[in-house]
C-alpha cells in the first residue's frame, strides 16, 4: 500500500468507471483516490458501486460543489499522507493522461527523483488532438512561466505527476494559493525551491475524447498573475 493515484471528477460519468478499472490493472498495485465535486451526473454513484468490488483499492472523498482543482489536490494529498502512502500520483479522470505512464513516472521516483512530471514539451513528449490556439496558449504559458520564475521544468503546468511524501510532507500545503493552472505551477515551484529533485518523463496527452473540459479564461488568468505573485514572494 504505496502507491496512490488522486483523481479529481466533476461530471466524469463518462471515463470514471474506465479509468479506475484501467489503474487497477496495472502490475505495482496502485490504488485510487476519487475526490469529487458532487458531480449531479453521478459521478460518485459510479466510484461507490465499484468500491463494493475493490473495499480496498477504491476509495471517495465527496465534496459538496465544485471547489477547484487546487483544493482538491490538496485534500488528496492531506488523506495520502494520513494513511501512509508513500508515492502519491496526480492524473486526469478523462484518459487525456494515458494512466500506463504511472508505471514510468513511479520508476522516476523510485531511483532518484522526488518529483517525476509526465511532460509534454521535453525530447520524446507530445501533443495529440488539441486545436493550434490551445497548444499556443499552453507552450507560451510554460515559456512565460521559465522566464518569470527560472524554474527549469519545461512543462511547469503538466497536471499528471508523481510526489514522494517527502516532498508533500514538506510543502506547506494550507499555503498554497492557487486552485486552477497556476496551482500545478505553484506546486513545481514550492518543491524546486525547497531544493527537491524534478524529473520530466516525456508523455503523449491526448485531449479528452468524452466529456466536457474544464479549460476557463479565467484559470489562464490565474497562472499568469500567479507567476508573478510567486516570484515576487521569493
Amino acid at each position: 500500500m504505496d502507491k496512490l493515484v488522486i483523481i479529481p471528477t466533476y461530471n466524469e460519468k463518462e471515463n470514471i468507471e474506465r479509468i479506475i478499472l484501467k489503474v487497477l490493472s496495472l502490475p505495482g498495485s496502485f490504488h485510487i483516490l476519487i475526490v469529487d465535486d458532487g458531480s449531479p451526473d453521478g459521478t460518485g454513484a459510479i466510484v461507490k458501486s465499484l468500491q463494493q468490488n475493490y473495499t480496498e483499492q477504491v476509495h471517495l472523498l465527496e465534496r459538496s460543489g465544485k471547489l477547484g482543482l487546487g483544493t482538491a489536490y490538496i485534500a488528496g494529498f492531506k488523506w495520502a499522507l494520513e494513511k501512509g502512502y508513500q508515492y502519491i500520483f496526480e492524473m486526469d479522470a478523462d484518459f487525456s493522461h494515458n494512466p500506463d505512464d504511472l508505471i514510468r513516472l513511479h520508476h522516476a521516483c523510485a531511483n532518484g527523483a522526488d518529483v517525476a512530471v509526465g511532460s509534454r514539451y521535453v525530447p520524446g513528449g507530445k501533443v495529440v488532438n488539441w486545436p493550434w490556439d490551445r497548444i499556443f496558449i499552453s507552450k507560451g504559458g510554460a515559456l512565460y512561466t521559465r522566464l518569470i520564475t527560472f524554474m527549469p521544468v519545461k512543462d511547469p503546468t503538466a497536471g499528471f505527476i508523481c510526489y514522494r511524501a517527502k516532498v508533500l510532507q514538506t510543502i506547506p500545503l494550507d499555503k498554497v494559493q492557487f486552485v486552477g493552472y497556476a496551482f500545478q505551477i505553484e506546486m513545481k515551484y514550492r518543491a524546486w525551491k525547497l531544493g527537491f529533485k524534478i524529473e520530466e518523463v516525456p508523455i503523449t496527452f491526448i485531449d479528452r475524447t468524452e466529456g466536457q473540459s474544464k479549460m476557463s479564461k479565467g484559470i489562464v488568468q490565474e497562472a499568469m498573475y500567479g507567476v508573478w505573485k510567486m516570484r515576487q514572494g521569493d
